[in-house]
């Protein structure tokens, strides 16, 4: 019989098991892994960083036009100008970018040629871009966090305008509407469900994918409230599902049972604490959060596997200036470009 013992059990994380790869980053919250070795995090300049596997490094930015769009000031970086958000490799190995500034997804070349795929959704605006991820049907799914521009207005338990959009066969729709400030989202090794981070929710949604795309039997995976804010989430090969908080930093893994293991503590229970009553009071703000954070992955957004094995934990973060990783004692899942990247 398999050995059914989770790779987790007993597993924990210090900072000092991190190292560190990467220098004079901006806004890494995205990280994509190719089986090479080369890393690529997302950059508030304007595009993406490529971090080789021997730690050269080199910035594509989108173009002259986009990058003069960012701004020196801390709170205006995070809603103005181009903010290349989440990550995803298209067929070919260039880049699909959920730009959380411009309110759109883009595709940009590795020379940082970029078109938009879509900015409107109905004939109107679309919202806050924040996530994207690929299927083997090369179906594209993309998250909407919130409807309003300045996203820092919207921390509250009350709003739920949040959607996810599927793009397939050139048409944009939304499957699953009224979430609260959507994440991340992922699929499962068998792309049965997929998996989407509710910020303002606190926690995860499950949703069984159709045939035709649309999704049913949506349910709360894991705890119904976290009492923290969830930002990105990752499988690994096991069928644990690995996340991110925000603000009040941590890593955790829900296992197959549905328990929550806290695999790394980088916030104090008074942090968490004292986030949690604002944010219940409706008075989170942009003071409040610039106080929060750890010193690992300050701000910790998102994990990301990838080395040889699958065992490289990379973790992106709004406000490193690195990408910290470590060791897991488990592979990750493979996202759809791995085994695209690795026959080539």
């Amino acid at each position: 019989m398999a050995d059914l013992t989770n790779p987790l059990d007993g597993f924990s994380i210090t900072r000092d098991d991190f190292d560190y790869v990467g220098t004079d980053l901006q806004r890494p919250e995205c990280i994509l892994a190719e089986p090479d070795g080369t890393l690529w995090s997302a950059d508030a300049r304007g595009g993406v960083m490529r971090i080789a596997a021997d730690g050269t490094q080199r910035l594509i930015t989108q173009s002259a036009a986009l990058a003069g769009l960012t701004s020196d000031n801390v709170g205006s970086r995070l809603v103005d100008g181009t903010l290349p958000n989440g990550l995803a490799f298209d067929r070919e190995g260039d880049f699909l970018v959920s730009n959380f500034g411009t309110d759109r997804l883009e595709h940009m070349m590795r020379d940082g040629r970029t078109t938009p795929i879509f900015e409107t959704l109905d004939g109107g605006p679309i919202g806050k871009v924040n996530f994207v991820c690929r299927d083997s049907q090369d179906r594209v799914w993309v998250t909407v966090s919130t409807k309003a521009h300045d996203w820092r207005r919207q921390m509250t338990p009350e709003v739920e305008d949040g959607q996810l959009l599927l793009y397939a066969d050139g048409k944009l729709r939304v499957v699953a509407d009224g979430l609260r400030f959507a994440n991340e989202c992922k699929l499962d090794a068998a792309e049965e469900y997929i998996y989407v981070a509710q910020t303002c929710g606190r926690n995860i949604l499950r949703f069984r994918i159709q045939e035709d795309g649309s999704l049913a039997g949506r349910e709360v995976y894991g705890p119904q409230d976290h009492g923290r804010f969830i930002d990105g989430i990752a499988f690994d090969s096991f069928g644990n599902l690995w996340g991110t908080y925000i603000f009040t930093d941590g890593i955790f893994a829900i296992t197959p049972e549905r328990d929550v293991r806290i695999l790394f503590e980088d916030s104090t229970q008074e942090e968490i604490e004292r986030f949690d009553r604002r944010f219940r009071a409706g008075t989170v703000d942009m003071d409040l959060m610039l106080s929060m954070g750890g010193p690992v992955a300050t701000w910790c957004a998102s994990v990301t596997f990838g080395g040889p094995g699958l065992r490289d934990v990379y973790v992106g973060s709004l406000r490193q200036t690195r990408l910290p990783h470590f060791q897991s004692p488990v592979a990750g899942l493979p996202l759809v470009h791995w085994s695209e990247m690795a026959g080539r």
